[in-house]
């Protein structure tokens, strides 16, 4: 069993019919082929970018699986779980493991503020479920929940199979407590794309990311950079690619990542009601960005 991941983890967009909205699975298939070819060292399916918010049960657990026999092995599956109760979230935990996923991945989502003691049940629940390894998830913006740095490493030492962090607040002075807490043993992922170079400099392990579905020549060619120890060609390619990741983050990754796509050949629909496709301004100032970085 997998329990730590390295390199670029990347998030494929969820694929919608343009005739009826309804989940194309093909085009899932498609686009999960292409990071795979393009050298990605995992797939995480149904995160905030592949739009599980706006999946209805049936939808998300076709998803998950058509996912995870796309992948078929090559390289490990991270299923994202975000749901407002434990019972539920155990329940698509639990399925994502008997599909066949390597690891999931726990965003906590609440309508009602939760403590510490209420955010460590719900995480224990949802370990204790399953057999495969969590990786707790903190993106408060998202969330509505933030989990400090002392709390995800007490969840990682304290609970078995609890065994990493993606950490997307957007502050990079949370990583570097991470690496101090746990004296670098603590597998750790950054979630906040202009931090992808300031995150590996922090010790993260990886990047968990969108945008290899439309820039995945660069954020493959950081990584190995990185792991070169070339700074100065790690810093050429981070800040070439730095205005298309601005651009697809402040743009909402659904909607910019599948104006991205249609761009780069893949006609993946639009964004689920109500987010919108990226009107003609902003399309064609994406594709400015593309041509501009590759």
């Amino acid at each position: 069993m997998a329990t730590t991941l390295e390199g670029i983890i990347a998030y494929p967009v969820t694929p919608f019919s343009r005739t009826d909205d309804s989940l194309d699975l093909v085009r899932l298939a498609a686009l999960i082929e292409r990071l795979i070819a393009g050298g990605c060292h995992a797939i995480a399916p149904l995160g905030s970018t592949g739009e599980s918010a706006y999946l209805d049960d049936a939808e998300w657990y076709a998803a998950a699986e058509a996912s995870v026999s796309a992948v078929a092995g090559r390289v490990p599956t991270v299923v994202g779980i975000a749901d407002l109760t434990t019972r539920s979230a155990v329940r698509r935990a639990r399925f994502a493991e008997k599909a066949g996923a390597d690891v999931v991945m726990v965003l906590p989502l609440s309508y009602w503020r939760l403590d510490e003691r209420e955010i460590t049940r719900h995480y224990t629940t949802i370990a204790d479920a399953i057999g495969i390894p969590l990786m707790v998830y903190n993106n408060p913006a998202t969330a509505g929940v933030d989990l400090p740095p002392e709390l995800l490493h007490r969840l990682v030492t304290e609970v078995d199979n609890i065994t990493m962090v993606k950490e997307s607040s957007g502050d990079i002075q949370r990583m570097h407590r991470l690496t101090q807490l746990s004296d670098g043993a603590l597998p750790f992922y950054n979630g906040s794309n202009p931090l992808a170079l300031a995150a590996f400099a922090a010790g993260a392990s990886g990047w968990c990311t969108a945008a290899p579905c439309v820039i995945p020549e660069l954020t493959l060619e950081l990584y190995r950079a990185v792991q070169a120890g070339d700074l100065d060609r790690a810093r050429e390619v981070y800040y070439r690619q730095l205005p298309v990741l601005r651009f697809l983050l402040d743009g909402g990754l659904p909607t910019t990542v599948k104006a991205g796509l249609a761009l780069r050949g893949l006609d993946v629909g639009e964004p689920r009601k109500p987010l919108l496709p990226l009107d003609e301004a902003g399309t064609a100032e994406l594709a400015r960005l593309l041509a501009a970085a590759v």
